[in-house]
């Protein structure tokens, strides 16, 4: 799957980063990924997501949120709640979760 960068955000926003090391590819999580980032989607201020995951395990997914509230209800919403469950007693071996507030953002595309 083809990911674009997420642009336009105006600050102030937040992130919610997601950092983990799990083995490659362990049975049910791409389903299961797939579902989170449909269900994320009707979350009120979800702004978007960005991941990535190197080949010795570790990942970053950063998802973007206008408000603290839209973090709440994500970090609360019953299918997530339960998929964190699955994911700690049979995917990964450890995971962090950063949460920040955006107040400045730029980049860059080459034409």
């Amino acid at each position: 799957m083809t990911q674009s960068l997420v642009a336009g955000l105006e600050p102030p926003y937040y992130t919610a980063v997601f950092t983990s090391v799990r083995p490659d590819d362990p049975e049910g999580y791409a389903e299961t990924s797939a579902r989170m980032q449909e269900l994320v989607q009707d979350v009120p201020g979800f702004l978007g997501y960005e991941s990535a995951r190197t080949p010795g395990g570790i990942g970053i997914t950063v998802a973007y949120f206008r408000d603290l509230d839209g973090i709440a209800a994500w970090r609360h919403h019953p299918e997530h709640l339960a998929a964190k469950e699955h994911g700690r007693e049979h995917w990964y071996d450890s995971y962090r979760v950063h949460i920040g507030k955006v107040e400045r953002t730029y980049g860059f595309e080459r034409g």
